[in-house]
Formats: C-alpha cells, structure tokens, sequence
C-alpha cells in the first residue's frame, strides 16, 4: 500500500466513469453541484478560512464548466471540524478566484449521503433535477449513486484522474504520498460498500 505502483492502480479502479467531453458538454442540464473537498482553516498567509487543495480542484472544474454552458452551481459542505460551513469558503473562492457566481448554498453536511439528501432540499422547489456533479473522480461512483437515491438526474463531471507519467524502479519503493493515496482509495472502497449496506 506504500508503493506507488499499488496505490496508483488502487485509486484508477475507482476511477470508471470517463471525462466529459468539453466540446460535447450536455445543455439539457439544470445545474452544476459541486461537491465540498476540505477546508484550509485558519490559512496564515490569507488571515481567514479557504478551500484546501483537494476541493480547489473540483472548484476549478466547476468554473470551467460553468464558462463553457451557463449552468448555476449549488455548492455542498457544512461544518466538520471547520467553524464555518464549507460551502461558505468554497462560493467565496469561486466568486472571488474564478469570478464565477453561485447560486445555491448547502451547509449543513457532513458526509456525502448528506451532499446529495440537503442538496436536494435546497434545489427541490427550483425546478433541479439533471444535474452535472462535479468531484473527484475516485469519488464519482459514491457520489453518482447517493445524488440518484435522492432523487436527482446526474450526469458525472470527474475531475482529478490518477496519471502517471512513466513507471521507474523507484516506483516500487515506500514512499508515505503513495500510503496516503492508498488510504484515499480504501476511504472510497470502504465508502461505497457502507453506502450499499445502507
């Protein structure tokens, strides 16, 4: 699990559903729902909250798709061990980075099954039912099939595909990037097994 040669094909067999094509981009949607990756809390060098690295990815999609159809977005994440809901952060970094407006807020949130059930309350008198879902995409098979068992249409938007350049011996040796990317993978494993029991 410390090597990259396992972890990288751990997380790719997660990653199933293909990219969306950004010459063929659906125009019969009624949304982009961006799914919340983390907070920076507290960052020194912006004196407030931000996103962190891994949610800045899926908002970076999410603002190009927003460019390229003219579709609003709901931001999902509430509060975890953040004291401002991560949805907050997350318009903010959007509306003030990408100059990309949101529309929707949820903010209450704490997993994914909960994205996808208060995204739904938020949306449900607006007429949002097909929806492009922006998130990682080891993530997109949980996510996929929690926003559908909450009633939404979803095509998937995944984003940050696992690639590698060129497979080195060193490639078979420990490195703790490569157990972190293994734990992210067996998170997802995991996940969606818990998701299915439930």
């Amino acid at each position: 699990l410390s090597t990259p040669v396992i972890s990288v094909s751990l997380l790719q067999s997660l990653e199933i559903t293909p990219p969306l094509q950004l010459d063929q981009l659906p125009t019969d949607v009624d949304a982009i729902v961006v799914l919340g990756g983390g907070t920076y809390c507290d960052a020194p060098e912006y004196g407030q909250d931000t996103v962190s690295g891994y949610a800045l990815e899926r908002l970076r999609y999410a603002a190009e798709l927003h460019r390229r159809t003219g579709k609003p977005i709901l931001v999902t994440g509430g509060k975890l061990s953040n004291p401002i809901p991560e949805a907050i952060v997350m318009k903010a970094t959007l509306e003030h980075d990408f100059h990309v407006p949101v529309r929707w807020l949820e903010e209450r949130s704490r997993d994914t099954m909960e994205n996808a059930r208060f995204s739904a309350a938020v949306v449900k008198d607006q007429g949002v039912r097909r929806v492009l879902l922006v998130t990682h995409a080891a993530h997109i098979p949980r996510a996929q099939a929690a926003f559908q068992k909450a009633g939404f249409e979803v095509i998937p938007a995944p984003t940050k595909f696992t690639t590698h350049c060129q497979w080195t011996p060193l490639d078979f040796l420990p490195t703790s990037s490569a157990l972190a990317v293994s734990a992210t993978a067996l998170h997802e494993w995991i996940g969606s097994v818990w998701y299915q029991l439930r």
